[in-house]
């Protein structure tokens, strides 16, 4: 018998009583999006996902394809009947047993989907608020650069910002230097130079992070640059938004007393939809 949430049942009720994705933060997960009944970009989701699932030393199923990821998906897409527009997120986590140390290795995997208004990527005209959040800081190591479900600096971030009126908060890592957003990667365009932290800071290996990466390249007059971002860059930057595979691509437009431009992030956008169809 077991005590859950103030009533005494049975041990096999619950199925979060062994679950190791819920007892210890055992497990990674990939957010993507479906655009007429296509993941996109879905060959990042998918080696992102067997990376991290390499480095946190899970054994992947042999089934484990590319093509068997895509089918799960699709198939609950389908039967939900949000095929057109939706997100959908996988979690994988080590099957039960073990204290820190796991029995084994085998993992289980859930998915859920949610539907999404718009197949094209657009950009919110609204104003935008971010500021530091110094309460926690990300450690400089490849566990950062993973999705784990370990998202309590995001939590607690999220809950900062909301207190504080903010749309948004930055992420320091251990040495005090720009790493993120609390939902993307984030970028600083300042002179003709775009800028995101390395992934040794401690950032996500964001899949969007990685076509903005590229398409930035082809706009005239912008060289695009990984580097050390400090806090006191922001405020003397042009531009700075943050990118995600769900949203795109956020301006920021006020950082303290600094307002922004958003005119790269307008032609982003419109590269990024070209590049997948959508318009």
């Amino acid at each position: 018998m077991i005590n859950f949430n103030g009533t005494i049942v049975s041990e096999d009720t619950n199925i979060l009583v062994e679950n190791r994705g819920f007892l210890y933060g055992d497990a990674v997960f990939e957010t993507v999006k479906i655009v007429n009944g296509k993941i996109l970009f879905l060959e990042d989701h998918y080696f992102r996902l067997m990376s991290s699932m390499r480095v946190i030393r899970m054994e992947i199923p042999m089934n484990f394809t590319m093509e068997y990821l895509e089918e799960q998906i699709l198939t609950l897409v389908k039967n939900n009947n949000i095929e057109s527009s939706s997100r959908a997120r996988i979690t994988v986590c080590r099957n039960n047993g073990g204290y820190y140390l796991p029995q084994d290795n085998t993992v289980l995997f859930l998915i859920k989907t949610m539907p999404l208004e718009n197949k094209e990527y657009s950009l919110n005209g609204q104003e935008y608020e971010v500021d530091l959040y110094k309460d926690f800081y990300v450690a400089k190591q490849l566990l950062s650069s993973i999705k784990t479900t370990n998202r309590l600096i995001n939590v607690t971030g999220s809950i900062y910002a909301h207190e504080n009126g903010l749309d948004n908060c930055i992420l320091l890592n251990d040495s005090k230097n720009v790493v993120e957003a609390l939902q993307g990667n984030v970028f600083m365009l300042i002179g003709g130079r775009l800028i995101t932290p390395p992934v040794s800071e401690g950032c996500l290996n964001g899949v969007m992070r990685k076509q903005i990466l590229e398409l930035a390249k082809k706009i005239e007059g912008i060289e695009v640059f990984e580097e050390i971002i400090s806090p006191f860059d922001l405020q003397k930057a042009d531009e700075l938004f943050v990118t995600n595979v769900i949203k795109g691509i956020q301006p920021i437009t006020k950082y303290r007393k600094k307002e922004f431009s958003v005119e790269t992030s307008k032609v982003l956008v419109t590269l990024l939809n070209d590049s997948l169809g959508l318009v």
